[in-house]
């Protein structure tokens, strides 16, 4: 049997393996069959088999501690996250951006390929390192932050669909919830990370009210409801000893959670009544028409 990286890391069955993984968590489906399928199923089945029961990886709190502080102790001295000073370029171009730029062109199939491997190589880097558990409490303002920030963008380039992808989206609003929970008093920083958080919101439920309606299954929507329904108590939580201003940018978010249920339930009533997928959309996906017989 030939090596895994022999099977995995060639141009055209990283891209057939995508296919599968995909397929496997419910993409649609390619007709086309592959010799490589076979040689691929194994890895597809470990890959499914990770994205619904991950293994639970516990990092010893003194690691985690000690390497937080080299970090932000490295990022301090090498002015990461640093303002220049007035006069001075704001970035430097690498002598290997000049080389780059001599290399042929390759295509853009080739280069998404190329690019997906080298994702999930910098991702697995980071995962075994430890670098994403120093930087998962990272707060918008600190050092580690764009790490943060960078790995969330990993785990997006290495979702097999859209529902995975929206679940993640989902996932990180969540997060932007507990930052801003960090945050309040701050009014730039608090506002600024509800902002993203309802950008995150929106993205997710676009992703999985679109699965929904081409699926004609309201499977996607169980997944939006659950999501409203804690992310509501706990934007609602902000609102205790909060300033004015900030109270007022939370009752923003919180009117964003109504309209995704509401817009939830008439996507399920119009999946129930059988209409046809709705060819408007708008910032939270479909925006279904009314049953007939219904106002």
């Amino acid at each position: 049997m030939p090596a895994v990286d022999d099977i995995l890391f060639s141009r055209r069955r990283a891209e057939r393996f995508a296919q599968l993984l995909d397929e496997a968590n419910g993409g649609r489906r390619h007709h086309v069959r592959s010799r490589a399928d076979g040689q691929l199923a194994p890895l597809v089945a470990v890959g499914q088999r990770l994205s619904v029961d991950p293994p639970a990886v516990e990092v010893d709190p003194d690691f985690r501690t000690g390497l937080r502080a080299m970090l932000l102790a490295t990022a301090v001295r090498e002015g990461l996250g640093a303002t220049p000073p007035a006069g001075e370029p704001a970035t430097t171009r690498p002598a290997s951006t000049t080389r780059a730029s001599l290399l042929p062109a390759v295509t853009a199939r080739r280069a998404r390929a190329r690019g997906a491997i080298l994702i999930g190589i910098a991702a697995g880097a980071i995962a075994v390192s430890g670098i994403s558990a120093a930087s998962e409490n990272a707060v918008p303002g600190d050092a580690l932050y764009g790490m943060k920030r960078s790995t969330e963008r990993a785990q997006l380039a290495l979702a097999s669909s859209d529902i995975s992808r929206g679940q993640l989206f989902l996932d990180f609003a969540r997060t932007r919830l507990g930052e801003a929970a960090e945050l309040r008093g701050d009014r730039i920083g608090y506002s600024a990370v509800l902002d993203d958080m309802d950008a995150d919101t929106r993205q997710g439920v676009r992703l999985l009210t679109a699965a929904a309606v081409q699926r004609a299954e309201p499977a996607s929507l169980d997944t939006v409801n659950t999501f409203v329904a804690g992310q509501r108590r706990a934007v609602g939580n902000l609102l205790d000893g909060a300033t004015r201003a900030d109270r007022e940018r939370t009752r923003r978010s919180l009117v964003l959670l109504d309209s995704i249920r509401e817009r939830s339930d008439a996507l399920r009533a119009a999946i129930a009544c059988g209409l046809p997928a709705p060819a408007a959309s708008d910032a939270l996906g479909p925006a279904p028409s009314a049953c007939p017989g219904t106002r």
